[in-house]
């Protein structure tokens, strides 16, 4: 009657506070999880929590079930971990790339964890600013790529890890503060400022300016994500990056950002792998880290289609 996968929901909604969420940290949509919860409630007779509060409170059935998932589910996860090691192997080797020069802020807690977890596994990381990475994956030089980028390729998994808005950093005075959302031909003036890898790879190239054959005015390259940011607030150019990215500098007033069309642009993040690895244990495991940082760490992000 109650499984683990409900232990998990409900922790999810007292950290998150909302339905929403809650299903945005597990990786689901608010009618399922909505769903779930209903189901659940059915099965036990009574309610769990008391809908239509801010903050959200549980019932005294809810609070039970949260202290039983306080005991259980740590005790889980850490089974799992000792299972996956007594039958696979204990060591390996994660040389990491990534392609989303703005992830490292919640990448680094994600290779933390599994450090703890793994320790016999060799950890690297690297960006991709001097080589194509898929390639090099393929050849076996490095292990997991982070990217937005699935062309296909033989013998390369992509997992999926969320979708992300890519949205237009511009300067507080810029006069396309003034629009509600941005459209191709707003940037035929503008000088665009991205990291230093190929165009094709860029989310504003892609998906939004390619597209419309329209050309920014000029470009420049900047390998920082705050020296990206200072270079928009003090109106050198524009820049488009993730929204999540650029949350600590919109609540701090140093920039505008806006919206890359009437719907947005929503890019879904991958973590490839080769496909003969994609089942390894410390793999498996390392996606599941990546996914929890994320959806704790990240505003903004949805789960992947």
């Amino acid at each position: 009657m109650l499984e683990i996968k409900h232990l998990r929901t409900l922790t999810a909604l007292r950290d998150g506070g909302t339905l929403v969420e809650a299903a945005r940290r597990m990786h689901l949509t608010q009618s399922a999880l909505s769903h779930q919860l209903k189901d659940l409630e059915e099965r036990l007779g009574t309610e769990l929590f008391i809908r239509k509060t801010k903050p959200l409170r549980f019932t005294r059935a809810g609070l039970e079930l949260l202290q039983l998932a306080g005991l259980v589910l740590p005790q889980l996860r850490q089974a799992e971990r000792n299972l996956q090691r007594l039958t696979g192997s204990r060591s390996g080797r994660l040389h990491m790339v990534i392609e989303c020069h703005s992830c490292f802020d919640w990448l680094m807690p994600a290779i933390n964890n599994f450090r703890n977890h793994w320790p016999e596994v060799e950890i690297d990381l690297s960006t991709s600013f001097n080589f194509e990475p898929i390639p090099a994956l393929v050849r076996g030089d490095v292990d997991l790529v982070v990217t937005s980028d699935t062309h296909h390729h033989a013998g390369v998994h992509y997992q999926p890890l969320f979708r992300y808005q890519s949205v237009l950093a511009i300067a507080n005075q810029h006069p396309l503060v003034e629009k509600s959302s941005i459209q191709p031909q707003d940037l035929q003036a503008e000088t665009l400022i991205h990291y230093p890898v190929n165009r094709q790879r860029l989310d504003i190239f892609e998906h939004f300016l390619n597209p419309s054959g329209i050309e920014p005015r000029d470009t420049r390259q900047s390998e920082l994500t705050l020296m990206i940011v200072q270079l928009v607030a003090s109106g050198r150019g524009v820049a488009c990056l993730p929204s999540w990215a650029l949350q600590p500098y919109i609540d701090s007033g140093l920039i505008t950002t806006k919206s890359l069309g009437n719907n947005g642009i929503w890019p879904t993040l991958y973590a490839a792998v080769r496909q003969e690895q994609q089942d390894s244990p410390y793999i498996q495991d390392f996606f599941q880290q990546a996914l929890d940082s994320c959806f704790r760490d990240l505003p903004g992000i949805l789960p992947a289609d």
